[in-house]
């Protein structure tokens, strides 16, 4: 017989006393104090410059550099940009997006050449591609303009063949500032491109042909999507600073090839029109930024977003 102990009538189960509130964990500010040298490094060399370019837009047209510009809020320098300087800016977005295509496709048979078939030449490769950035951007494209100099082998060799007429040239063409372009800024595809291919398991190429998939399919298939992160980055990287050069125009180019770069800095240095200069690098950096927002919602992946 088992004996059950029973509480007296009237009594009560003593009342738990409560838990103590649990102490909230204190917050750690490391990672912001990581973040402070950068967050003041943007502050002192992107946003103040940024706010100064945007306060020099709205200044009074009818100042002058010796008797200064009052801040006016003139809108209308926009306006004005737009209508007089639309020819180099709308050229120079298609000198930029030309140049980004012909680095891809260039870039792209590099990397992947580099990447999958250079074997123990892969790091030798790599350094022939940095190698260009051991000279200075000035000098690399005065070598553009010997190279295509009228009576140069380059422009010889084109008549000889037909492909220019007897007086034909070539500097002071846009095709000179494309080539420059795409030569200047070729290494800004490839390394991208290399990094992305490179992490690419040869067995996924394996495993679509072995399911029939001809190569060209399967390029397409596998190793094309699993490259998209370095195609978004290298375009990016190619086509913002060259549409914003000027560099490659003023040197292989003529006024008929002037981008937008060569008219901003001849308004800032030469004629000293600093209103309209301001107004024209705010539109074109907002121009870029818009273009750049849209390519990558329709193009990224979800690495890069």
């Amino acid at each position: 017989m088992t004996a059950t102990a029973t509480r007296p009538a009237g009594s009560s189960a003593p009342t738990p006393e409560p838990a103590p509130p649990a102490k909230r964990p204190r917050r750690n500010l490391t990672g912001y104090w990581l973040l402070l040298p950068g967050a003041l490094w943007l502050a002192v060399f992107f946003v103040v410059p940024f706010y100064s370019l945007l306060a020099t837009s709205l200044y009074d047209p009818g100042g002058s550099v010796l008797e200064g510009y009052d801040m006016s809020w003139a809108f209308g320098n926009y306006v004005t940009a737009i209508q007089e300087y639309w020819r180099p800016l709308v050229r120079s977005l298609w000198y930029g997006a030309v140049a980004t295509a012909i680095c891809l496709v260039l870039g792209y048979v590099l990397a992947y050449a580099i990447a999958f078939k250079a074997g123990r030449w892969k790091n030798l490769m790599l350094i022939l591609v940095i190698a260009p950035f051991f000279t200075s951007f000035l000098v690399r494209t005065l070598s553009w303009k010997l190279l295509l100099r009228d009576d140069g082998f380059v422009v010889d060799t084109l008549q000889f063949l037909h492909v220019l007429g007897a007086d034909g040239r070539l500097l002071a063409t846009p095709v000179a500032v494309i080539a420059g372009l795409v030569y200047n800024f070729l290494p800004f595809m490839v390394l991208p491109l290399y990094a992305s291919i490179d992490k690419i398991d040869p067995r996924l190429v394996e495993a679509a042909g072995d399911l029939y998939a001809r190569p060209f399919v399967g390029f397409f298939k596998v190793t094309w999507p699993l490259s998209l992160p370095g195609v978004v980055s290298g375009t990016l990287l190619t086509f913002i600073p060259a549409v914003g050069d000027y560099i490659n125009a003023q040197l292989l180019g003529s006024p008929g090839q002037r981008m937008i770069g060569n008219v901003i800095q001849n308004l800032f240095t030469d004629a000293g029109d600093y209103p309209v200069a301001g107004a024209l690098s705010v539109m074109l950096m907002l121009l870029i930024l818009v273009l750049v927002l849209v390519y990558v919602r329709r193009a990224g992946t979800e690495e890069l977003l």
